[in-house]
């Protein structure tokens, strides 16, 4: 179906492909550094990016598209855009918020479970053959009743403390201002005072300047060797380096990774370690919540093209 002119930047599902193309005409390249291979008058054209990816998305391809009034991201992060930039020229954004809590929440409790119970390991236990010629696996360690932190009480970190709460855990939360919380939630004015008084820290900041590092390498000595990080935000939100001494001295005892620097060519210092979960950044990596995020942005796109307020709008 012909229709307004709409480039689509990343690896999109076939369902989420075939929905644009029933409302505009899509132009699909796998990331923004391809826009100037487009043709010049088709860049002209172009009034909307769908934007999927975590490649930078900045002033300079922005300015290869001179009628473009609308970046609609697919995901609640929006780090890879320079937003002040879209700003500066007039440019809206959206992101998919709220769609993907309870999958990223979900996650995050399941590496805690998983680091904790050492469900992969269990599992490699009986698939080995280990179980009947050296019997029981290791005794590991309990995941409820001890005392959990959340960097970023926002909606991802609220949904991670409910669930944390239903395995009878301490919560204790860090975030720029206090939150409107249950009786007995504990709030902590900086990050190096929740880690020192909890034995698990969730990490659910949302990327960009402002949070690289938040997690530095004073708040992973904080946390002490029986602590476990869980980081499900973004890679860069964390201090790596730090992260990787700490696991690989034992100043802490684990963690479990949905995110990582320079992902997804990871770090190898992750791949030799016996007490992390590794997983490929996939906290929303459901069939159900995958269709509610292109649907919430495409409504974005929607409601751009019909000049009316956007749905979930950045800026």
């Amino acid at each position: 179906m012909a229709g307004p002119e709409l480039i689509a930047i990343g690896s999109y599902f076939d369902w989420d492909i075939a929905a644009m193309q029933a409302a505009y005409t899509v132009h699909a390249v796998d990331s923004p550094e391809a826009l100037t291979a487009l043709p010049e008058a088709r860049r002209r054209a172009v009034r909307a990016i769908a934007f999927k990816g975590h490649a930078p998305l900045g002033a300079a391809q922005m300015d290869l598209l001179p009628g473009l009034g609308m970046i609609a991201n697919y995901g609640v992060g929006f780090d890879a855009i320079d937003v002040a930039a879209a700003r500066a020229r007039g440019i809206r954004v959206s992101n998919t918020p709220n769609v993907l809590n309870d999958d990223v929440a979900d996650l995050a409790v399941a590496m805690l479970l998983a680091q904790s119970r050492r469900l992969i390991e269990g599992s490699d236990w009986v698939r080995s053959g280990a179980w009947p010629k050296q019997g029981e696996l290791p005794l590991n360690r309990k995941a409820s009743g001890r005392r959990a932190g959340i960097v970023g009480l926002g909606r991802i970190g609220r949904e991670i403390a409910d669930r944390l709460a239903a395995f009878k855990m301490e919560i204790h939360y860090h975030s720029r201002t206090p939150k409107d919380t249950p009786a007995g939630w504990t709030y902590h004015a900086d990050p190096v005072s929740l880690a020192r008084a909890v034995d698990d820290l969730f990490v659910a900041l949302v990327g960009g300047a402002e949070t690289t590092g938040y997690v530095s390498r004073e708040v992973i000595e904080a946390l002490g060797p029986d602590g476990v990080i869980v980081n499900i935000s973004r890679g860069s939100t964390i201090d790596e380096a730090a992260l990787l001494d700490a696991l690989e001295s034992g100043a802490i005892r684990g963690a479990g990774l949905d995110v990582f620097h320079n992902e997804p060519n990871i770090d190898p210092r992750f791949l030799k370690l016996d007490n992390v979960v590794l997983q490929p950044h996939q906290g929303s990596g459901t069939i159900e919540t995958r269709k509610a995020m292109g649907e919430l942005q495409r409504a974005n796109l929607a409601a751009f093209f019909a000049e009316e307020a956007l749905v979930t709008p950045v800026t």
